[in-house]
């Protein structure tokens, strides 16, 4: 079953070359990757979105 992702949101500021950025990484095989962000600035949102790209098992 695929992952969608509904919100009344979408992606702003640094969140969506932060999406692609980690999707890119996920595809290639990078082995560890960080998100760093300050409390509320959308960390969980950015990688829901992630999730939704790359359309894998995620344990979270």
């Amino acid at each position: 079953m695929p992952f969608e992702l509904v919100s009344d949101y979408s992606p702003a500021g640094d969140q969506p070359n932060a999406i692609e950025e980690l999707t890119e990484g996920l595809r290639t095989g990078r082995s560890f990757q960080t998100l760093l962000g300050v409390t509320g600035s959308g960390k969980t949102f950015t990688m829901a979105n992630v999730i939704q790209n790359v359309d894998r098992p995620t344990l979270v």
